[in-house]
């Protein structure tokens, strides 16, 4: 009887497993690929690579669904069956609340459509504001010791499917860190759950295979996908063939496959020490599949969640738009493909972005040989390559942040190098005023495009400044090394209530930056760089002498009719006109002195004569009562 009690008490645990397996059976029957997960890790020469470790994982796991298995207990009649007191717990391990153990393959109703429609960087609608206060208690849970016991604790701020699933991914995005050497083995071994918890590193199998684990204990169904991605060592254009380099995961939400990476959610490896950084970066969590096969292709086209899918030709051919470039809020870049090959010696990218962005770019790491202009919704880059053959171009935008992330890479192909269009080494970006120089104060300009062409050598540009504002602004060639005072001489500052006017003398044909800066009156420090003009004489006969030298008392808004030239002819009677703010009297100082003479109309005129002398000033009496007088302007007087 005592046998029977236990045969008995067996036949029920054999029960409940049996009616599950024929709920199982029930439910509709399954193609080969579905009734054996491990052949999605299947490709020309069998298991390798990254699919090899999972494969060794899922066998760690226990995951290996070939066949039935059963489990048996033996125990008295009057206690309560073990098998029991597991079920709950072996539903969630095993599958979804249907029970179901093997996860439903991608099919029509999980394909989003290609290209990316620009509505959202989720593959479902999120508010992560809703998250705030789950992400704070998941970073800051401890794995005290087996891996049930910190799902468990995850789970007791996760109510839904959702929250379990972003539970995990904060977790492990914060607290495991990628091993780069076990990364570079070339027969990467698998890693158990326990030795991921205690040394808190793995590569991106271990990532995966840790996440579909701690889904499965969740009650979430969960996949682990290997294949090919765009990242730690990717060279632009790059052809894939051979082992798998990656592996990430599908989550099954609200009726739906979706994608995560927990790997490159974590942080990233600095391409120079081959050290990792943690840098969480949400992009890789529920990203929409238009966007996350730009850098991971799956083996198996089913797991792109696409319609249509791409071939691997096109995935190795397609632009690679990082993560940061979306990020960033970049929305479109062209042209769409990689390489680039240049048209008269020059290259056009654009970037249409949701907000206004600064950009900047590198052309073999360095800032020179091109035209960055801002625009309101994005920017647009004229590359000029110094050189025949191959160039590395790289475009970095700054965003919400004050650090430029690089967001797109291309190559270019230069079989033509203009000679004409040489730009100035000092020439930054970026190019023309735009809603930046806006936003710091200079507004209206009279000349809106950044290239400005002279035929005699002069310009006058000029602009609304707002209130508090100081401008500066200074002229850079290519001559050689000349001093900063210099480069401000050929400018004259011209300052009329709210209004600026820069006018511009070039001392000889040729491309030249006229660069413009600000500075709030009322705050210490320097002046910060805004834009910059590009100015173009072709006209060799130029040759413009440089404005009079100016000094501390010349007032922002004392307006200089004449003499322009700083330097002025010998033995001549030079007439002068001048309007300044505040001033009792006013001399021309020469061999001999002049007074000039505040006129109805605010200016104060005069002549003074040149001879007998090398320099001329301007000097000012500002109080009736004083007799000390300050200079303002210099001349120099030509030689004999």
């Amino acid at each position: 009887m005592e046998l029977k009690k236990d045969i008995s008490a067996v036949s029920i645990d054999m029960l409940l497993i049996v009616h599950s397996e024929k709920r199982r059976a029930a439910q509709g029957t399954l193609s080969d690929q579905q009734a054996n997960p491990s052949s999605l890790l299947q490709r020309r020469g069998g298991f390798q690579g990254v699919g090899n470790g999972v494969r060794r994982w899922q066998k760690l796991e226990g995951n290996d669904f070939h066949g039935t298995q059963l489990t048996v207990e033996v125990h008295p009649r009057d206690a309560m069956p073990q098998l029991l007191k597991k079920f709950s717990l072996a539903k969630r391990l095993q599958g979804d609340k249907n029970g179901n153990t093997r996860p439903r393959q991608p099919g029509g109703k999980d394909a989003h459509a290609y290209p990316w429609d620009r509505s959202s960087l989720k593959s479902m609608s999120l508010d992560l504001q809703q998250f705030e206060k789950l992400d704070i208690y998941a970073s800051q849970v401890t794995a005290k010791s087996g891996l049930d016991e910190l799902v468990s604790d995850l789970l007791q701020e996760a109510h839904t499917d959702l929250e379990r699933v972003r539970a995990i991914w904060i977790w492990i995005c914060h607290h495991i860190e990628y091993d780069i050497a076990a990364a570079q083995e070339k027969d990467r071994q698998a890693f158990k759950p326990t030795d991921i918890l205690r040394t808190q590193k793995t590569n991106c199998d271990g990532y995966a295979g840790l996440f579909e684990r701690m889904c499965r204990l969740a009650g979430v169904q969960c996949m682990t996908v290997p294949g090919y991605s765009k990242g730690f060592g990717y060279q632009t254009g790059q052809s894939f063939s051979g082992e798998f380099d990656h592996a990430w995961n599908a989550v099954y939400l609200e009726g739906r496959w979706h994608l995560v990476d927990s790997t490159w959610g974590s942080g990233l490896v600095d391409t120079i020490t081959s050290k990792f950084t943690f840098l969480y970066n949400e992009f890789y969590f529920l990203t929409h599949p238009a966007l996350f096969i730009e850098d991971h292709f799956p083996d198996n086209k089913n797991w792109q969640l696409l319609k249509p899918p791409q071939s691997l030709k096109q995935f190795e051919n397609n632009m690679y738009h990082k993560s940061e470039f979306y990020n960033k809020g970049m929305l479109s870049a062209h042209p769409e493909t990689s390489m680039i090959r240049t048209v008269n010696g020059k290259a056009t990218v654009t970037i249409e972005s949701c907000a206004p962005t600064l950009f900047m770019f590198m052309l073999n790491g360095k800032q020179k040989h091109g035209l960055l202009s801002l625009r309101k919704n994005g920017m647009k880059l004229e590359v000029y390559p110094p050189t025949m053959g191959t160039h590395k171009l790289q475009i970095f935008a700054k965003g919400n942040s004050d650090i430029y992330s690089s967001v797109l890479e291309y190559t270019l192909k230069c079989n033509y190098v203009d000679m004409g269009v040489q730009l100035p080494a000092e020439l930054h970006q970026p190019v023309g005023p735009s809603w930046f120089s806006e936003q710091m104060g200079i507004m209206k300009p009279s000349h809106p495009d950044p290239i400005i062409h002279t035929s005699d050598g002069r310009c006058s540009i000029s602009f609304s400044v707002e209130e508090g504002i100081n401008v500066l602004a200074s002229l850079h060639g290519d001559d050689g090394p000349i001093t900063e005072e210099t480069q401000r001489r050929y400018i004259f500052q011209l300052h009329r209530e709210k209004q600026t006017e820069l006018k511009v003398q070039l001392p000889h044909a040729g491309k030249f930056a006229l660069k413009i800066f600000v500075k709030k009156r009322q705050e210490p420090g320097n002046y910060i760089f805004v834009f910059n003009y590009l100015l173009c004489c072709a006209n060799t006969k130029v040759n413009w002498p440089m404005f009079p030298e100016s000094f501390g008392n010349w007032g922002q808004d004392n307006e200089l009719l004449e003499p322009l030239s700083g330097v002025l002819p010998a033995n001549r009677n030079v007439p002068f006109k001048l309007k300044l703010h505040g001033i009792a009297k006013v001399l021309v100082k020469g061999q001999d002195t002049w007074p000039l003479t505040l006129n109805h109309e605010g200016y104060w005129e005069g002549s003074c004569s040149t001879a007998g002398c090398q320099e001329v000033y301007v000097m000012v009496l500002e109080n009736a009562n004083h007799n000390f007088y300050s200079y303002i302007l210099k001349y120099k007087v030509n030689a004999q």
